[in-house]
């Protein structure tokens, strides 16, 4: 059992080192130009350890991005009772949104690797899995929906596209400005500007 525990141990530390390395790199050089000699030299690892674990650098960033979408989309059900809560309460644009807390936390928590998939040398297919995450989590067609379609006053493809790029931006600005606001901060800046609308977020609007 002991060996095992170990051998587990190896297997995180060493896909811990090269995302690391993953993540260095697309800062430095962008991920177009990173080969998979450039990602075991900065891991310190060799060739086969890397390709006991990945097919190549496109395998290496897709099994990321699963993780990630994969852990914000845990986050989101596991949160979704809190925000109908909210939602429901008297004064629901006075309440932080739960899912959104949680979801800047995590976020906040991997800021590293945040910031160099939705930076200038990142991989764009990363901005559109989570522009579809978010289209999900607004108009999911499960338990976990609320917002309708049939009660939108316009359609559902251009205000989920709105929203999704909206707090992609946000969230890309936040990172790229060194985390000043904490999840909390950010969360209530969302709901100011995204529920109470940006005329009211300008200061136009009481």
């Amino acid at each position: 059992m002991q060996e095992n525990n170990s051998a587990d141990l190896r297997v995180i530390r060493t896909k811990e080192s090269i995302r690391d390395a993953l993540v260095a790199l697309i800062e430095e050089k962008g991920f177009e130009a990173i080969t998979v000699k450039d990602i075991t030299t900065r891991a310190k690892i060799n060739r086969g350890t890397f390709y006991a674990h990945y097919q190549d650098k496109f395998d290496l960033m897709t099994k990321c991005e699963e993780e990630i979408m994969h852990e914000m989309t845990r986050i989101a059900n596991q949160n979704f009772p809190g925000l109908i809560e909210v939602l429901e309460s008297d004064t629901p644009t006075l309440a932080p949104n739960p899912i959104a807390i949680a979801t800047l936390e995590y976020i906040n928590q991997n800021s590293e690797f945040m910031k160099a998939m939705l930076g200038p040398k990142g991989n764009l297919t990363f901005q559109s899995r989570l522009k579809e995450f978010l289209w999900k989590t607004i108009f999911s067609d499960g338990p976990n929906s609320f917002i309708r379609e049939e009660n939108l006053l316009v359609p559902g493809q251009y205000l989920a596209s709105y929203i999704a790029s909206a707090h992609i931006g946000v969230i890309q600005k936040w990172l790229e400005s060194g985390r000043q606001e904490s999840p909390l901060e950010m969360a209530n800046i969302l709901s100011t500007m995204t529920i109470k609308g940006l005329a009211y977020a300008a200061g136009l609007k009481k």
